[in-house]
């Protein structure tokens, strides 16, 4: 029975050495993943600061008047990223510029900053005649200019730097270091980019000092020592950084320390034993020591390693003692109750076996519970599984809290479920989550889970961070509050568990468990709030430019707002149907943010779109009605027959036979008139007949006796020298409307759209009739336009919108889930049967959310009363109209239909329509009417 205790023992103790070993590999490869996620946190800022600061003016700018300028950009990206301690431009002719913060006291002394001084910008500039000048200008918190200061011996070439020198051959960013910062004296990296203009270079020192704070933190027992190394063995991240500097020998410029020279031997020995990702123990040191050597991919270019280890009586804690214990135990009990021992070591053995069976999944990494286990006659048993109950839970807790931190993007439902998991890993009775208002300390409660009784209602943030008191309405409850402040150091709101007054909550390791938790969920709500703000930058701009879209043309207002409008009413109708064609629609809410911005974007391409074309109210109009120059021609004409007039009285013919035919020249002008006039209005369908009219008015002619190659344009004068290499003798004889060669304006080879279908510039599909010339100014070519006051040319000019809306969209760099948007956006003009524009697509090609933003386009377009080309059409008319597209199969006709039976819009025209355009409907006369054709 000795010998069966005894191995039982042990065997036990052996295997729970080997879960708690295990448990320890597994939390050190989660502090690697920690470690990694901490160094994309450091650089996230910094390298968004420097992706935008590429594209900042100071790139182009060639003065250093116009550099010095751009200070308040710079100062502002230093304000907001306290790691970034310079930004640095390098220009390819030399010229240099950075700027740092005066917020050391070294510092400061060393750059002999006045006092008032915040900032300083010190620079390197080149003259006509090569030479360099090199000044030091110190600004306060106002970027104001304090003090201006010539350092002659401040001549550095960032040419020569290896920041520059890696980022001038590449597009994308890259990283120099580590090494010591010289103005600094701390342990930094240097993250560079090439600027879009390609003239120059910027960079950003990002200092690690905070790195080797947070792995002080992540130690996993008092004795553990954990570092961050290069490939080459540098030392890039420890708990003490000022031990990591060196002096080197013969510069006596600060370096920094290799493993080996910092003479740290577990650290040092565990390189030289451990194999990458897996956990190993060996003897340094006179003690046995457990440690892994984890690959880091943190920084971009930089192969980083993470070693940890801590000795192994430190992570296996009281085990030892515990079986000991259990030893001697059994030993007396043998020895005292040896008739009964073959009862109790049966107990003992069974009690150990289900604890190893119980352990054993937590060694393959599966910490869930699945049930409680059977109560034991051995209260140490019993103690066993509750603790291991409670270290497996607080394992699993953490890793789904690290789930969802990571995966929903709802901060409100974020809140919820990492506070379920914080109060059952905490063993607590209740939380809450309370964030800060914006520009003040006034706190809200978002999230709180468990026992509500026991949690107080916070208006104001605490000035302890951690501070416990007994407000709730349970008097055996007690509270701690917990700040949530994010990595800028801003206080995001405050974390309060509600618990027991018991020995558990008041320890020091309940604090500094549940701080590191909320570490993480502070700035998983920073970067929340940040995604949000970006997300909400991004529609305020795509409202910036449908707003600015809509006012371009006075004939236009509110179309950009109104079609987004509409659209979205009828998606959220239809998503809400449970029977019916569309009861299997569904956006989700990526889909339906992604239908959101293509429908405030579907016209984005009008800001190309020349304004005296989408605003044409007349057929003669180009930048100005052309109508009064023929007015003016006609003016010439009434002249003539005065003049004819007066020389046949002259030549002594008869006054009245004279005056008649005056008379009747006079009458025929105003006649002719009134029908050019009328023409170029543009309101009725022009025959055959009326197009032959105005040929025979243009025929007649009148004599011009000015230059009319005087007070041209460049441009102007280009394409009359072109279509008339000499000019003729004047007086000249001109027809009275013309269709003359300058008014035909070429296609530039540079200007010509991709949009036909065998162009190998398109790329995007384009199937579109590219006309014969970009402009016809012809005056007899734009009054024979049939139905309206657009050429062929002018209409393309027009339809062009959509083709640069597709272009400029599909330009942008969308994430996956809004990678639809550019369809969204440019598909609203494309018909069902295939001859739509820009390319052609048939309806089995359309998504539903394209057929929805093509019928509502046409709708708000018939509706609208700010066309200068129609007067606003009714609702009947309206829909009588689509109802006829239906039928030419231009719109979808069951989704026609069901708008029609929606009647959303009707709910649109209360809102956005004249009150006198709102006329009865016959829904079910239109619902028939708009069946399609029978294809011939």
């Amino acid at each position: 029975m000795m010998f069966v205790a005894v191995t039982l023992i042990t065997l036990s103790g052996y295997g729970f050495r080997t879960v708690l070993l295990d448990t320890a590999a597994v939390v050190a490869r989660d502090t690697g993943q920690i470690v990694a996620e901490r160094i994309h946190r450091m650089l996230g800022p910094g390298t968004a600061s420097l992706r935008m600061l590429t594209f900042d003016p100071i790139t182009d700018a060639s003065r250093l008047e116009d550099r010095l300028a751009r200070r308040g950009v710079l100062m502002t990206e230093l304000a907001d990223n306290p790691l970034v301690s310079a930004i640095l431009v390098g220009y390819e002719n030399g010229d240099y510029v950075r700027v740092s913060p005066l917020d050391r006291r070294d510092i400061r002394q060393s750059v002999q900053a006045p006092p008032q001084a915040d900032y300083m910008v010190q620079t390197v500039t080149h003259g006509p005649d090569g030479t360099r000048t090199a000044d030091a200008f110190f600004y306060d918190d106002g970027h104001e200019l304090v003090l201006h200061r010539a350092e002659p011996g401040y001549l550095i070439d960032p040419r020569q730097r290896p920041w520059y020198a890696k980022a001038i051959d590449t597009v994308s960013p890259v990283t120099s270091g580590p090494y010591v910062f010289f103005s600094t004296g701390e342990v930094g990296i240097t993250l560079s980019r090439l600027a879009q203009g390609g003239r120059a270079v910027v960079a950003l020192d990002v200092t690690l000092k905070d790195l080797g704070t947070r792995l002080d933190e992540l130690r996993m027992t008092p004795s553990a020592e954990l570092a961050l190394v290069d490939a080459q063995g540098a030392v890039v991240g420890y708990h003490d950084m000022d031990a990591v500097l060196v002096r080197q020998p013969g510069s006596g410029e600060l370096g920094v320390r290799t493993l080996e020279t910092l003479a740290i031997e577990p650290l040092s020995r565990l390189l030289g034993v451990a194999e990458e990702g897996k956990a190993v123990p060996y003897h340094a040191a006179g003690r046995e020591w457990f440690g892994i050597v984890q690959p880091i991919d943190g920084i971009a270019g930089m192969d980083l390693r993470l070693l940890m280890t801590a000795p192994t009586g430190e992570l296996l804690g009281d085990l030892e003692r515990f079986r000991t214990r259990m030893v001697l135990i059994s030993i007396a009990l043998i020895l005292l109750c040896f008739p009964l021992g073959w009862q109790v070591g049966s107990a003992v053995g069974q009690a150990l076996e289900r604890l190893t069976a119980q352990a054993k999944p937590m060694s393959h990494f599966d910490f869930r519970r699945s049930k409680a286990p059977a109560p034991s006659r051995l209260s140490e048993i019993d103690a066993l599984n509750w603790v291991m109950d409670n270290v497996a839970g607080a394992v699993e807790a953490f890793l789904s809290i690290s789930r969802v931190l990571g995966a929903e993007p709802r901060i409100e439902t974020m809140l919820t479920q990492v506070l379920e998991h914080l109060v059952s890993a905490t063993r607590s009775l209740g939380g809450a989550v309370y964030l800060r208002h914006p520009g003040g300390d006034a706190l809200t409660r978002v999230a709180a889970v468990g026992d509500q009784e026991t949690l107080p209602e916070l208006r104001q943030a605490s000035a302890d961070p951690a501070r416990e008191s007994a407000r709730g309405s349970r008097d055996d409850a007690r509270h701690t509050e917990f700040e949530l402040r994010g990595r800028r150091g801003t206080l995001e709101g405050v974390l309060v568990l509600a618990h027991l007054p018991d020995q558990e909550h008041t320890a020091p390791e309940f604090l500094a468990f549940t701080n590191r938790l909320t570490g993480m969920l502070a700035v998983a709500i920073e970067t929340r709030q940040l995604i949000e703000a970006q997300q909400n930058l991004l529609e305020a701009m795509i409202r910036i430019l449908a707003d600015a879209i809509d006012a371009k043309s006075p004939y236009t207002g509110g179309h950009c707002e109104r079609v987004p409008r509409l659209a979205t009413m009828l998606v959220d109708r239809m998503a809400a149907e449970n029977s019916g064609p569309y009861a299997g629609f569904h956006l989700d809410e990526d889909g339906r943010y992604a239908f959101y911005l293509g429908s405030w974007l579907h016209d984005c391409g009008k800001v190309t779109s020349p304004e005296h074309i989408v605003d044409k109210a007349t057929k003669l109009e180009v930048i100005y009605n052309r109508i009064h120059e023929i007015r003016m021609r006609f003016e010439v004409l009434w002249r003539d027959a005065d003049i004819d007039y007066l020389q046949a009285r002259l030549a002594g013919q008869d006054e009245q036979a004279a005056a008649a035919r005056r008379d009747a020249r006079r009458a025929e002008l105003l006649d002719d008139f009134r029908f050019v006039a009328a023409s170029n209005i543009g309101g009725e369908f022009l025959p055959d007949a009326a197009i032959e009219r105005l040929h025979r008015i243009g025929a007649q002619t009148w004599q011009r006796h000015f230059d009319d190659s005087l007070g041209l344009s460049a441009q102007e004068s280009s394409r009359l020298a072109q279509s008339r290499p000499m000019p003729p003798e004047l007086p000249a004889s001109e027809q009275l409307l013309a269709d003359k060669p300058e008014h035909r304006v070429q296609w530039e080879e540079a200007r010509r759209p991709p949009v036909e279908r065998g162009d190998p510039r398109n790329v995007h599909g384009f199937d579109m009739t590219l006309p014969a010339h970009r402009q016809h100014m012809g005056e007899l070519h734009n009054l024979a336009i049939r139905r309206g006051t657009l050429t062929d040319e002018d209409r393309f000019a027009v339809n062009d919108h959509i083709v640069q809306t597709l272009i400029m969209l599909k330009g942008m760099p969308w994430p996956q889930h809004l990678a639809r948007v550019p369809d969204i956006a440019a598909n609203h003009h494309e018909k069902m049967d295939g001859t739509g524009y820009p390319r052609r697509l048939r309806g089995e090609d359309l998504p539903v959310t394209e057929r929805v933003m093509a019928l509502v386009d046409v709708f708000e377009a018939l509706t609208a009363a700010d066309r200068p080309y129609k007067p606003p059409k009714t609702l009947s008319e309206s829909l009588g109209i689509m109802a006829a597209m239906c039928r030419g199969r231009h719109l979808d006709t069951e989704l026609y239909q069901y708008f029609l039976r929606s009647r959303v819009w009707l709910d649109y025209a209360r809102q956005f329509i004249d009150p006198g355009q709102i006329d009865d409907v016959d829904i079910e006369a239109l619902a028939r009417a708009a069946q399609p054709e029978p294809a011939s």
